[in-house]
């Protein structure tokens, strides 16, 4: 019996020194992709400058610098929490490779089509090449909310929690946020097209949601390094969560009732009330982080081991 408690506190050892370590660690080819993304959306900007954005009939090639921009950002933010996911290293490199290659198929149709003055998503009357195109790239959207969803299940995990709790709180209403901005890409599909109704928009949904992977995971990352109660730590990240989710969905309402997310309105109030009470929460959090702890050891090491004191997502 002491060997196996003792065989179990090596494991965990093992694998608190396997995540505690640095952000991207292991993920240079990810890294290397969102960068791509940044000088593909610099390059499309540049051109839009000198000759402008439309390429007749149907190219803008505004939308390839948002989108690769867009992209870009993901990939690199998705890199940095990869190595927290306690994922191993077959299974990372499983993600990690398919991820690329979509995301490198993502780059060459929505930058080359537009380029070709083609929609890359909703294709009409256009050369079997351009249908092909589309009819991949649809496929491939599929495929990346797949992948997406293995890797977001891991952090769902308790050794994973029992690690880095605060931190692991906020990626995982990262993760339904983004789940959330998925089901807008959808809708768009669907609806071929992101207009709803008179003025709703779906793109403030699908491009405002990855934004939490950003927003919220930092949360959880000062939480972990504040002066504070764990009791107060993780009540910060959940109330940045809470009504990060809360605000997605009153715009999701808005935007189904095919009203403008920027119009005066009680739902926009909502809206606006949800995502500055996030803001809130995090600056709280930030502001109780000793500056010695900012960029040093995080004040609540070794707390995590003891799940059962605090309550998870």
């Amino acid at each position: 019996m002491e060997m196996d408690a003792g065989d179990t506190m090596m494991r965990t050892m093992r694998r608190r020194e396997a995540v505690k370590g640095n952000m991207f660690e292991g993920e240079r080819a990810l890294v290397l992709t969102a960068i791509l993304g940044f000088v593909l959306a610099l390059l499309c900007q540049a051109w839009v400058w000198m000759y402008g954005a439309d390429v007749s009939p149907k190219g803008n090639i505004a939308n390839a610098v948002s989108f690769n921009a867009a992209l870009g950002l993901f990939l690199l933010s998705t890199a940095a929490i990869v190595p927290q996911s306690l994922m191993g290293r077959k299974r990372k490199a499983v993600f990690r490779w398919s991820y690329i290659m979509l995301a490198l198929y993502c780059y060459f149709a929505e930058t080359v089509q537009n380029f070709r003055g083609v929609n890359p998503r909703f294709v009409k009357g256009g050369t079997p090449f351009d249908v092909t195109v589309g009819s991949v790239f649809a496929f491939v959207a599929l495929l990346l909310i797949l992948f997406y969803l293995f890797l977001a299940a891991h952090y769902f995990r308790r050794q994973v929690y029992t690690l880095h709790p605060e931190l692991t709180v906020g990626i995982r209403y990262a993760m339904i946020a983004i789940v959330i901005s998925f089901a807008a890409g959808i809708w768009i599909s669907e609806n071929q097209g992101r207009i709803v109704g008179d003025h709703g928009n779906i793109i403030w949904l699908h491009g405002l949601g990855f934004h939490a992977l950003q927003a919220l995971p930092i949360v959880g990352w000062l939480a972990g390094r504040a002066s504070l109660s764990a009791r107060v730590r993780m009540l910060g990240v959940h109330a940045a969560g809470l009504a990060f989710l809360l605000g997605l969905l009153a715009m999701g309402w808005q935007t189904y009732l095919g009203r403008s997310v920027l119009e005066l309105s009680g739902i926009t109030l909502l809206v606006s009330g949800c995502f500055l009470a996030s803001l809130a929460a995090g600056v709280i959090v930030l502001r109780s982080v000793p500056r010695a702890a900012l960029f040093g050891k995080s004040s609540a090491s070794g707390r995590g081991a003891s799940p059962q004191k605090m309550n998870g997502l």
